[in-house]
């Protein structure tokens, strides 16, 4: 272990995730094994500024690898995006003997961890958000189970929509990115999808392609909204009108944020915590853990903050050959 660290605190930021336990689990028991302290910070840079800071042992995380959401809570802090705020939250480590900081969170919680790293304090980046919306890394912490959830909540509504012979839209989360919308058109077997990174999406595409597969016998149809485009119900009501056939809008909501995390988010985020006290072992600070082309590895804040993530264009083109009935 690096000698300038001796006591590690993590933190979880922003929105939860199903998974953040099980990287809060690791972080805990591989700082442990290389001889440091942990202490956990309750409910993001809010608590961190109102020094809500606890012991962590390993008995501390027990049972908790299999529980949704984040045992040490999170919450979103508008001081932090001060010039004073980020001063103060170093102070306070400083004042707690905290010398390194996993942050786990999303582009926002890693902006926050680059201003504590201005100011002294080791911090490395753990990506967790259901969104998948961070461009340096193919994968965060929450995403597969996010999506399964989804999807197996789609499968339901396309039983009683067969049973009606109804239109459903269909709204899932994902903030400004479609990554869960494309995934569940694929999955699902949908008609048709509204994401953000396609903007220019002709609705009348989409209401000729619903009537054509009716046409062909098809007797229900699902269209995947993504929370970025919103206003599912309205669309729902402009499709109704212009098809004739009855279409209903559900909106699955928070329901994708919870629930025990997939065996892949407890895994890989189990390795971005181990990785994350790896890297301050070796004395690295404002890092960012990523998973790409199929390896676990890292990058500098700054540079991973630079970059833009675009939607897989190979799996909309398969998204947009499978609407065929």
């Amino acid at each position: 272990m690096n000698d300038g660290v001796k006591t590690i605190g993590v933190l979880t930021s922003g929105g939860d995730a199903p998974g953040m336990n099980a990287a809060v689990r690791a972080v805990v028991r591989t700082a442990i094994a290389y001889g440091c302290q942990v202490k956990g910070i309750q409910k993001g840079y809010s608590g961190l500024l109102e020094e809500e800071i606890i012991d962590l042992y390993a008995g501390s995380v027990s049972d908790i690898i299999n529980r949704g959401g984040t045992f040490l809570y999170t919450a979103r802090c508008e001081e932090f995006r001060t010039e004073e705020g980020p001063r103060k939250g170093a102070e306070i480590c400083r004042k707690h003997g905290i010398d390194s900081v996993v942050v786990i969170g999303g582009d926002g919680s890693f902006q926050g961890a680059r201003k504590l790293a201005a100011h002294g304090i080791n911090t490395i980046g753990v990506p967790g958000t259901i969104d998948l919306d961070i461009a340096c890394t193919d994968y965060t912490i929450g995403f597969d189970t996010a999506v399964n959830t989804a999807v197996e909540a789609i499968d339901k509504i396309k039983d009683t929509s067969m049973s009606h012979e109804r239109c459903s839209i269909i709204e899932v989360m994902g903030r400004n990115a479609g990554y869960i919308a494309l995934w569940c058109e694929i999955a699902n077997g949908a008609d048709g999808i509204l994401i953000p990174e396609k903007e220019q999406f002709d609705e009348q595409d989409l209401i000729e392609t619903i009537l054509s597969n009716r046409l062909k016998g098809k007797k229900h149809h699902v269209v995947i909204n993504a929370e970025g485009i919103g206003d599912s119900n309205r669309l729902a009501k402009r499709i109704e009108t212009a098809t004739g056939i009855e279409t209903r809008a559900t909106i699955l909501g928070h329901i994708q944020r919870g629930g025990s995390p997939t065996a892949k988010d407890r895994v890989y985020a189990s390795t971005m915590g181990a990785y994350a006290v790896d890297l301050l072992s070796g004395g690295a600070t404002n890092r960012v853990i990523a998973y790409k082309a199929g390896q676990f590895t890292d990058f500098d804040i700054d540079e991973a903050l630079a970059m833009k993530k675009t939607i897989d264009e190979y799996q909309f083109l398969i998204s947009r050959l499978m609407v065929m009935y």
